[in-house]
């Protein structure tokens, strides 16, 4: 948000020439201004430079461009909350869970099941949301803090999903770049290492953090329905 605005201030000051245009206003640099800071913002805005690359590189649709992808995010915590009222999420959960009896076979299983959902649900937000709801119970249970599913999530849902030609990431980036996705794959070295080095880290737990006892009390008194406010000292 600072950045945004920070844009628009810098676009008043700067490029009076350029508000006009978008604004379409002349004669009323406030009124122009407003308009053309706010249609930035939020909606389609197109510079005319004389040149067509130079054009298409100015050419931006604001946050209403960004509606496909938060409908994705919606649907994706939607499809996830309709699986756990169900009760798919922790028979899934229990099934793999069962096998995961170390911290690094734990964060193991995200990965993997991260990884399934990037190649199955073709979508990376649905890599993230339906696993991160899958495991955040037993992460909790196991005194781990939530940053530890958080960063797992980030180093295989998130930074795998353009190695995978049919995601929704990867046809993006292959249709921007006019690389095929296998051909860039081999060469994205900090996509395929990240879900190993979460498991590496995790099996030498560096950097893991878990509860306390006191706050693991807390945690089983809420979960057996207990009232008591989580609320921890920092």
């Amino acid at each position: 948000m600072f950045g945004v605005l920070l844009g628009g201030v810098f676009a008043l000051l700067f490029q009076p020439r350029i508000i006009e245009q978008v604004s379409g206003v002349t004669g009323n640099y406030a009124e122009a201004g407003y308009i053309a800071v706010m249609k930035s913002m939020f909606g389609k805005v197109t510079i005319e430079s004389g040149d067509s690359q130079m054009n298409e590189l100015l050419t931006t649709r604001g946050m209403a461009g960004m509606m496909n992808t938060i409908w994705l995010i919606i649907t994706a915590m939607i499809f996830g909350g309709v699986m756990e009222s169900a009760g798919l999420l922790v028979k899934i959960t229990e099934t793999i869970i069962r096998f995961a009896k170390s911290t690094a076979s734990l964060v193991a299983s995200v990965v993997v099941s991260c990884l399934f959902f990037n190649v199955t649900a073709s979508d990376q937000y649905i890599s993230i949301v339906v696993p991160g709801r899958m495991f955040a119970k037993t992460f909790r249970k196991r005194g781990y803090k939530p940053e530890l599913l958080s960063r797992t999530l980030e180093d295989s849902g998130t930074v795998t999903s353009v190695l995978i030609p049919w995601n929704t990431c990867g046809a993006t980036q292959a249709a921007v770049l006019g690389v095929p996705t296998f051909s860039y794959a081999p060469y994205a070295f900090f996509n395929i290492i990240s879900p190993f080095m979460s498991i590496i880290i995790a099996s030498i737990s560096y950097k893991i953090r878990r509860y306390t006892p006191d706050e693991m009390k807390i945690i089983e008194n809420e979960d057996d329905g207990n009232d008591t406010e989580l609320k921890f000292e920092p």
